[in-house]
């Protein structure tokens, strides 16, 4: 078998994107219209898990309050409160977020600022809907 033309040594492709910081992390971002598969954000998904964790910790009884929690983990009983609201998300957006199909307005440094405990309006937030 024989080729008509030679192969390239080089071959040159030119990708737009931006690099934009999420989660302390550096991302890349590509044109609009354009939507790779993601994977989940990390720091999501582990906020998620402790939050639950916690909540179970503290249902079972297992510790009395939320200070007694925060003192064993080593973190500030604010922090813990915080992390704990996550529970309170409307499941459609934590299900958005494990599987890595959240918007890139559901940030935790977003997550962490008070949000409206109504399911709909949350939705309103995140979504956009």
């Amino acid at each position: 078998m024989t080729r008509v033309s030679p192969i390239p040594e080089i071959v040159t492709l030119h990708v737009p994107f931006r690099v934009v910081k999420r989660g302390g992390r550096k991302e890349m971002h590509l044109p609009d219209g354009f939507r790779p598969d993601r994977k989940a954000d990390n720091t999501l998904v582990k906020a998620l898990a402790r939050a639950f964790r916690w909540k179970r910790m503290l249902e079972s009884g297992e510790f009395a309050t939320i200070a007694e929690l925060a003192e064993r983990e080593g973190i500030a009983t604010s922090y813990m409160t915080r992390i704990l609201r996550l529970t309170q998300l409307e499941p459609n957006i934590i299900e958005a977020v494990l599987d890595g199909r959240q918007n890139d307005a559901v940030t935790l440094a977003r997550l962490m600022d008070p949000f409206p405990i109504s399911w709909i309006e949350q939705k309103n937030i995140f979504f956009g809907t």
